[in-house]
């Protein structure tokens, strides 16, 4: 049966017991853990981390990966600083990703995700070789180390994400899927993306978007149930593709609020799931 979660980010300040004991009273059967600053990836975070998974009987379903530099997340500065794509930051980028691989190991957890970047779409595009070249030691060295690496949905087009993937040629190479992410970026209808590349989807962000309607913003986040990513229909051609992975909630707000809508999307989703 897949669980539902939530996303529990790891920051210096961050009690790491009380967010899995939140994450517990809300309902929560298992999380992503994100983590942005590379200082923590330490033996002693994984202790911690690993004694409240078990102390709360919450599985870590996955580790998201951040990197380090600038982040602008737009169709302006986007294409220029986000992910591996851009060639000034790929090599540092890349060998973070693969610390956050190796903190994953330590904590037990089989799939390591991250945003790559605006993949570029035309396999001519003189980036197009390097990045891939990069995906592919990336894969490769998960592989090595008996971890999943997945894309996270949202900058690329469905079919250009399936193109890298068979490109990379790995068979641990999937999915991140970001429900709101393909709308936000304007690249897809969630519901339809599952059709083109359904078969890799390991995990997920169960958020909600509207499309842009401007040519330089992302559109806007909203309440699940409230946007167009008709996440029942998600749902449902999910599991007709056989996906036994989980459904984590993501809403970036924060305050009570983020916590309001986050109950209420735990209650939709088990009406939707079971």
């Amino acid at each position: 049966m897949n669980k539902i979660g939530v996303l529990i980010c790891l920051r210096p300040e961050t009690d790491v017991a009380a967010e899995f004991k939140k994450a517990k009273e809300l309902g929560c059967e298992c999380c992503q853990v994100t983590v942005w600053d590379m200082s923590l990836y330490t033996e002693e975070k994984a202790a911690e981390l690993l004694a409240a998974s078990k102390a709360y009987d919450i599985e870590i379903s996955t580790l998201w990966a951040g990197w380090s530099g600038p982040k602008e997340w737009n169709f302006t500065g986007g294409p220029s600083t986000l992910g591996i794509v851009p060639a000034a930051y790929r090599m540092q980028r890349t060998e973070e990703i693969l610390q956050g691989v190796d903190f994953a190991v330590r904590l037990g957890v089989s799939r390591v995700a991250t945003h790559a970047g605006f993949l570029p779409e035309n396999m001519n595009d003189p980036q197009y070789r390097d990045v891939l070249a990069a995906l592919r030691y990336i894969a490769k060295t998960c592989q090595k180390k008996g971890v999943n690496f997945l894309f996270e949905t949202g900058q690329e087009t469905p079919v250009t994400l399936l193109r890298y993937i068979e490109a990379i040629g790995y068979d641990n190479v999937g999915i991140n899927m970001d429900t709101a992410n393909l709308i936000l970026y304007g690249k897809a209808n969630s519901a339809d993306a599952i059709t083109v590349f359904g078969k890799y989807v390991m995990d997920t962000h169960i958020k909600d978007g509207l499309y842009p309607t401007d040519g330089c913003a992302l559109g806007k986040e909203v309440k699940v149930g409230e946007g167009m990513a008709n996440i029942p229909e998600v749902a449902k051609r999910l599991q007709a593709v056989g996906y036994t992975g989980n459904y984590i909630i993501e809403r970036e707000i924060s305050g009570e609020q983020q916590t309001k809508d986050i109950i209420e999307t735990l209650d939709y989703l088990k009406k939707i799931l079971r």
